[in-house]
């Protein structure tokens, strides 16, 4: 009784304010890594919840990370995703059974920022049930290791090899496996160590050399799990990025 009267206390004290809570639909993933502030918030108006390690996010949930805050999740199936500073990420729909592969559906929607993400078992059974959307293009996966970066006069403080700001629009790697991008302008598939943009929704997506990339570097504890777990941060800890 006294656990139910503080969460109510602390609701009622929220008065907008990101509170300590849990989700109230079925799991989807949980924080497993983060450094700095992270907050989650449905489209119901309920007020944010400040997310820590072992928090649980659900489908419909939008997770943002503040300046200088990295948050790596699991999905239930497996799915890794790491968020970079001053990013917004919706769960749009997440679907997994393991005894049930026609259920399958994962829709995420990067709303602004960066990640990168490691397919689960979800993406390596129902590829064709996996889509990665932002405002630029829609990306699918083929058992896939990448990241995305949208750019919308956002970019300026990511260092590039030549010193310029990254171009407004949509940027994409491929560490292994291959994605496919997609927009009114047309579509293109990125293999393993390729890199694409796509300037707007109506431009088709572009391959990028290498030698145009941007340098991503990501903490330690965040690129990989204690104990060695696998990477999400490209080669190592730091990378070229398109």
């Amino acid at each position: 009784m006294r656990t139910i009267r503080l969460i109510l206390l602390l609701s009622v004290l929220s008065n907008g304010t990101p509170v300590l809570a849990q989700p109230a639909a079925p799991t989807a993933a949980t924080i497993t890594h983060l450094s700095g502030t992270v907050t989650a918030r449905r489209d119901d108006g309920s007020p944010s919840r400040l997310l820590g390690a072992r928090s649980q996010v659900a489908p419909g949930e939008t997770i943002s990370t503040a300046s200088d805050t990295y948050a790596r999740m699991k999905f239930t199936d497996g799915t890794e995703v790491v968020l970079k500073p001053e990013t917004r990420f919706k769960i749009e729909q997440f679907a997994f059974d393991e005894k049930e592969p026609q259920k399958d559906n994962m829709v995420f929607g990067l709303i602004k920022g960066g990640l990168r993400s490691v397919s689960g078992l979800l993406g390596k059974r129902s590829r064709d049930k996996v889509t990665y959307t932002t405002a630029t293009a829609t990306v699918g996966i083929r058992g896939t290791h990448f990241g995305m970066q949208q750019c919308s006069d956002d970019c300026v403080n990511i260092p590039t090899v030549s010193g310029a700001a990254l171009e407004n629009g949509l940027h994409v790697d491929v560490a292994a496996g291959a994605v496919v991008v997609s927009n009114a302008g047309g579509n293109l598939v990125f293999q393993a160590g390729q890199f694409g943009f796509v300037q707007n929704a109506n431009t088709a997506p572009a391959l990028v050399p290498p030698n145009q990339g941007f340098r991503v570097t990501l903490p330690p504890n965040i690129a990989a799990a204690a104990g060695g777990g696998r990477s999400v941060g490209g080669a190592g800890a730091e990378a070229c990025r398109p």
